[in-house]
C-alpha cells in the first residue's frame, strides 16, 4: 500500500527524533547517576527478592473480575473480560480506568496481528555507552476450529545490534542477548458448557496491581533488562493445562504445568546482572542448574473467585519450582580463596488472596501472598551454602483515581514481612514501600506519565518519566528515562550507575 505524503513526513520526523534525542537526554541526566563460568572481580550487591517488582509504567489494571487471561500482545497487564473474549487484542477497546465485575468485551475476529518495535537505550553513567539497540518482531495468529474450539499461535524474534556493533560487553553476554527466537502463546481452547479448557503455552495472570508483581505468582519473566520492559515483553508463558468452571458469579480455575518455564536472568557482566552478593576478590558463576523434567518438578494450583455486592474476591494455592533462581554459594580453598555460585530452583508453596471494589471514581484493589520455603542469601561469607530458609507474607493495597478528565492517579502501599526474621539476611523484617503513577492524556495523540516506586526503609527508588506520541495510525513513538537511586544493597540502588534514556518506535498491525 503506498504511503501518503503527510504520513511519510511524519515518519521521517519520528525517526529523526528517535535518532537525535538520546544524546540530549543523556546530557540532562548525566549528573544524576553516579562461557560455562565467568570470573567476577568486583563487588555486586544482593537482591532484595522478598517483593518481586515489575516497573512497567502505565500498565493498566484488568477491566473486571473475569479478566482471567493475558492475551493482549500490546498491553498484557489488561486481560479479556469474558470467556468469549479470549482473543480481544484491540487496543481501542481498553478503558482508561478498569472496572470491577462485568463481562462486556466482544471477541476479536480471527486473523494475524502483532508489532515491530525498535528500542534504543543509552546509559548516561560513565563510561557512557549504548546499552540497547533492540529490534523486536512479534506475530500472533488466531482462529476457530469449531464454534467451541479456538486456537492461537505466536512467536517473537529479538535482535540487539548493540552486541554486534560494540564490544562493551563480554562474549558470553553478547551470545546470550544478541538474538533470541521465543515462542509466545500457543494453545487450543475448548469450551464445554460451564467448563473451559486451555492446553498449551499460555499466560496465567493472577495479579492485578499496577507496575508490581504480588499475586502474579505463575508467570516467569525475562529480567535481562531488569524490570524495565513492558509486561508483554517481560512475561514468559508457561506450558500448562488449565480447566475453568463458571457458574453465575463464581469461577474456579485448576492449573497444571508439566514443563515449567523459568526466569531468564542473563550472564555476569551484563547490564543488569546483580542477583547475588559478591565480596571483593574472586568469584566464579557456574551455569544455572534447572530442575529435570519429572512429575515431582511440575507446578500445580487452584484459584477460586466470586463477585458479591460489587466486591471481587479471590483466593489461590500454588505449589511450584521457584521461577527465580536462588544462588547457592561454595567456598573453594585455593591459593586464592574463591567463592563459587550456582543458581538453582527449589520448590515453594504460595497461598494468596485478592480483592477489588469499584466505587465510581476510585477502584480499590488489594493482594496478599504467603510464601513458604523461599531461601534468602546471608551476608556471612563463611556460611556453608550462603542461604537460609525464610517464610514471608507480602501484601499490597492500591487506589486508582480517575475523577479528572484524561487523568489517572494510582497510589499503592506495600510490605514484605519476613516471619522469624534471620538478622543475617539482607532484607529487614519489614520491607515497606510505595508507588505513585500519574498519567495524563493530551488529546488523542500525546500521553505523558511518571511512575515512582520507592522504599520507606531507606533511600532506594526508581523514577520512570515517559512521553508517548501516537503520530500516525498504528504508529507510536516513546521517549523516556529510567533513574535509579539507593545504596549498593538496595533493590534499585544496586543499579545506581545504570541510569539511562531511551526511545521506542513501534508499528502495530
Amino acid at each position: 500500500m503506498p504511503m501518503r505524503p503527510n504520513q511519510f513526513s511524519m515518519l521521517q520526523f519520528a525517526f529523526a527524533v528517535a535518532a537525535f534525542s538520546l544524546p540530549a537526554m543523556a546530557d540532562s541526566l548525566a549528573g544524576q547517576g553516579s562461557s560455562d563460568s565467568l570470573t567476577v572481580e568486583r563487588a555486586r550487591p544482593g537482591s532484595v527478592n522478598a517483593v518481586r517488582l515489575a516497573a512497567a509504567a502505565g500498565d493498566a489494571l484488568p477491566k473486571s473480575k473475569d479478566a482471567l487471561f493475558d492475551d493482549d500482545a500490546a498491553e498484557p497487564a489488561e486481560v479479556p473480560a469474558t470467556r468469549d473474549s479470549l482473543f480481544d487484542d484491540d487496543e481501542s477497546s481498553k478503558a482508561q480506568k478498569p472496572a470491577v465485575g462485568g463481562r462486556s468485551a466482544p471477541a476479536a475476529p480471527a486473523g494475524i496481528r502483532g508489532f515491530v518495535q525498535n528500542e534504543m537505550a543509552y546509559t548516561v553513567a560513565k563510561p557512557r555507552h549504548w546499552s540497547g539497540m533492540m529490534t523486536r518482531a512479534d506475530v500472533t495468529a488466531q482462529g476457530n476450529l469449531a464454534s467451541n474450539v479456538k486456537w492461537k499461535l505466536g512467536a517473537r524474534v529479538d535482535y540487539d545490534a548493540n552486541y554486534a556493533l560494540t564490544d562493551y560487553y563480554p562474549h558470553a553476554v553478547a551470545h546470550d542477548q544478541r538474538a533470541n527466537v521465543l515462542l509466545r502463546e500457543n494453545y487450543v481452547d475448548i469450551g464445554a458448557g460451564d467448563w473451559d479448557f486451555r492446553l498449551g503455552r499460555q499466560h496465567v495472570v493472577w495479579g492485578e496491581m499496577v507496575g508490581l508483581f504480588f499475586a502474579d505468582v505463575v508467570s516467569a519473566r525475562d529480567t535481562r533488562q531488569f524490570i524495565l520492559p513492558e509486561f508483554d515483553i517481560l512475561r514468559i508463558p508457561q506450558w500448562a493445562a488449565r480447566a475453568e468452571y463458571f457458574r453465575d458469579d463464581f469461577h474456579a480455575e485448576f492449573l497444571w504445568i508439566p514443563v515449567p518455564s523459568y526466569d531468564e536472568i542473563g550472564k555476569p557482566y551484563s547490564e543488569f546482572f546483580a542477583h547475588t552478593l559478591v565480596p571483593p576478590g574472586s568469584a566464579v558463576f557456574r551455569n544455572e542448574k534447572r530442575p529435570s523434567r519429572s512429575l515431582s518438578h511440575t507446578n500445580y494450583g487452584l484459584r477460586l473467585s466470586v463477585l458479591r455486592d460489587g466486591w471481587d474476591l479471590a483466593a489461590f494455592a500454588y505449589s511450584s519450582m521457584n521461577v527465580a533462581p536462588t544462588f547457592y554459594r561454595q567456598n573453594v580453598a585455593n591459593a586464592q580463596p574463591t567463592l563459587v555460585y550456582q543458581g538453582r530452583h527449589e520448590r515453594i508453596d504460595q497461598f494468596g488472596a485478592t480483592l477489588g471494589k469499584d466505587l465510581g471514581y476510585v477502584v480499590i484493589k488489594a493482594e496478599a501472598v504467603y510464601t513458604r520455603g523461599q531461601r534468602y542469601e546471608v551476608k556471612d561469607f563463611n556460611d556453608p551454602d550462603g542461604l537460609v530458609r525464610q517464610d514471608t507474607l507480602n501484601w499490597i493495597l492500591g487506589l486508582d483515581y480517575t475523577e479528572f478528565t484524561d487523568t489517572r492517579i494510582n497510589l499503592q502501599l506495600f510490605q514484605s514481612h519476613v516471619i522469624d526474621h534471620n538478622s543475617a539476611i539482607i532484607p529487614d523484617r519489614n520491607e515497606n514501600g510505595f508507588s505513585v503513577l500519574f498519567n495524563r492524556k493530551f488529546g488523542d495523540r500525546v500521553e505523558a506519565q511518571a511512575l515512582w516506586i520507592a522504599s520507606l526503609n531507606r533511600t532506594d527508588w526508581l523514577l520512570r518519566p515517559r512521553v508517548l506520541w501516537n503520530f500516525e495510525k498504528n504508529w507510536r513513538l516513546a521517549l523516556g528515562a529510567d533513574v535509579f537511586k539507593g545504596p549498593a544493597l538496595g533493590f534499585f540502588g544496586r543499579y545506581d550507575a545504570k541510569d539511562r534514556v531511551y526511545t521506542e518506535l513501534r508499528y502495530s498491525f
